[in-house]
């Protein structure tokens, strides 16, 4: 399996089997993201919840590849009124995909479409794909259920926004990995505008202070994960 980190809070998973999974795939209006819309494929979109950068591309590269996407029960509602093929979740709820399962969890956030639409609440994501667990948190701030969602879960990849203002800064980041305690700590949600401006080595320094492990991944960076 591989990881790719396409800036933001974007990613690409690719299976053994050669499924491809995107993340909120926020693309064409991004200015660090290596790729456009039109560039990637995707068989399967993940959104954690429906704020513009998060909910980015997904529409435009759903619509060219029919790609399922997979959201909490409101914001799928409003995409499957739109056209889109959805599949319906809830937090606290998993599924089996063909890639592996998905599982909702909380995080403490909005999420509303431009339109002004409740999208539901927002979310982070557990993905279970070829024995390995990653955890995307989605946009939040720090939360005591994570140490929960750790000691369930054994997690190998832990994805989770360092940029501060909008979700968690670089302090409750840290703090939340030694809740969760993953095997590998990714940061995202940096950088990609001046207010979440954010120095992903200070994070690298501070995890591997605690004895965790930290990989920054360079915007347009795979890696495989064995």
């Amino acid at each position: 399996m591989k990881l790719k980190y396409l800036s933001h809070s974007a990613f690409q998973i690719t299976t053994e089997e050669g499924l491809r999974i995107l993340i909120d795939p926020f693309l064409d209006g991004n200015p660090n993201s290596p790729v456009k819309s039109d560039e990637v494929f995707a068989d399967f979109i993940i959104l954690t919840h429906a704020h513009g950068d998060h909910l980015g591309d997904a529409k435009k590269i759903a619509r060219a590849y029919n790609s399922q996407i997979i959201s909490v029960n409101e914001l799928g509602i409003i995409l499957e009124h739109q056209g889109f093929n959805t599949h319906k979740m809830h937090i606290g709820g998993s599924h089996e995909f063909p890639f592996g399962k998905v599982k909702f969890t909380i995080a403490h956030h909005g999420s509303f479409t431009d339109e002004m639409q409740y999208a539901g609440e927002p979310a982070g994501v557990l993905l279970f794909i070829e024995d390995k667990i990653i955890y995307h948190t989605g946009d939040t701030g720090l939360f005591l259920d994570m140490k929960l969602i750790g000691e369930i879960n054994k997690i190998n990849y832990m994805l989770l926004p360092i940029g501060d203002n909008f979700t968690m800064g670089i302090d409750d980041a840290v703090r939340a990995v030694e809740f969760v305690n993953p095997e590998v700590a990714i940061p995202m949600h940096y950088n990609t505008f001046p207010i979440i401006a954010a120095d992903p080595y200070e994070f690298q320094n501070r995890i591997e202070q605690i004895g965790k492990k930290c990989r920054v991944l360079d915007f347009g960076e795979e890696i495989s994960i064995n």
